[in-house]
């Protein structure tokens, strides 16, 4: 900085103010110190910034998988929200690895990020109130965090399930199938729980397969598992806890010669920009994600800035209607 100032001709407290607070400086100044800096090719010390500052810039966001659109839509809704309050996201993928998720957990504590924003594997919530324990802010992502000391972003999932479901029944099917796993994660047991509140009222069969995990393989193998069925044996009707597993099945039945929606309807849950254009558009359950996203910024920033009783958010999902579930012909009288 003493050699910035020197080139621009100004103080060291100039250059400070131009890098913090250049409304504080005469344009004309500022721009003859940038000048100064992008010539000498200065880079900020941001450790001793981060010292002085007793907190960093960096925000760390942990997500279940980002191979999954959905979350990746949730990262970049999050990196533009952050970065308007001159922030940075730092993200991880835990791949539903409790190890993995540990090892992020630790990094980000070494680095002592502003806060932490997490989709959290189920196992980790101690490593989290740790974290919490010591200053950090955190939220919970897609993740219901009512009764716990953290704020949250989530979508009632209980509720898309029962949409699905219903929707599925008002098009006729009776015999539904609902696709995906682990149920150890709370999202997936929410829409198994909120499918079979449907069925149940509704008062058709539900069979739950069960995948290690929700991944368009997963939902390949299952869609040919379904393939091999006798007609009369199969279900009319398949909800995939994601849409991975739905382009997955439909994949593998479409390669088999299973019509889809005629034989078997399909319904998936998060509305990814896949969903839209896959071979026979899927139905789905859309959930905001960019909504998602920037919400758990503000609510991280509302913590560190505020502290006092977490916030929660939780949106309603809604139901995006297209060809894999069209309406069963009804037969002439």
């Amino acid at each position: 900085m003493k050699e910035v100032a020197a080139a621009a001709a100004v103080s060291v407290g100039t250059v400070s103010n131009v890098l913090n607070a250049p409304e504080k400086v005469a344009p004309a100044t500022v721009a003859r110190v940038q000048q100064a800096i992008d010539r000498l090719g200065f880079v900020r010390n941001d450790a001793a910034r981060q010292l002085k500052a007793g907190r960093s810039r960096c925000v760390g966001l942990v997500v279940l998988d980002i191979g999954n659109p959905f979350f990746s839509d949730i990262a970049r809704a999050a990196q533009e929200r952050a970065a308007a309050h001159d922030l940075v996201v730092l993200l991880g993928s835990s791949d539903d690895d409790p190890e993995r998720e540990r090892q992020y957990l630790e990094t980000f504590d070494e680095q002592r990020v502003f806060g932490l924003m997490i989709s959290p594997s189920g196992a980790g919530d101690e490593r989290i109130a740790a974290l919490r324990s010591r200053g950090v802010p955190v939220v919970l992502v897609d993740r219901d965090g009512t009764g716990t000391p953290f704020s949250s972003v989530a979508v009632d999932d209980i509720a898309g399930g029962d949409l699905a479901v219903r929707h599925l029944c008002a098009t006729g099917r009776r015999r539904i199938a609902v696709v995906g796993g682990p149920a150890t994660l709370s999202q997936i047991a929410d829409r198994r729980t909120g499918a079979r509140r449907a069925a149940a009222e509704h008062g058709v069969q539900l069979a739950i397969w069960d995948t290690a995990a929700p991944t368009v393989l997963a939902g390949r193998q299952v869609g040919e598992r379904l393939a091999e069925l006798p007609p009369a044996e199969r279900p009319d009707a398949v909800f995939c806890v994601n849409d991975l597993l739905a382009i997955g099945v439909l994949q593998a039945l479409t390669l088999r010669g299973v019509a889809v929606p005629a034989e078997i309807a399909l319904v998936g849950y998060d509305d990814i920009d896949f969903a839209q254009s896959a071979i026979v558009p899927l139905t789905s359950i859309r959930q905001p994600r960019a909504a998602i996203g920037s919400s758990a910024v503000e609510l991280l920033i509302a913590a560190a800035e505020r502290g006092g009783e977490p916030e929660h958010v939780c949106f309603r999902p809604t139901l995006v209607e297209r060809a894999s579930t069209e309406p069963i012909a009804r037969q002439p009288v």
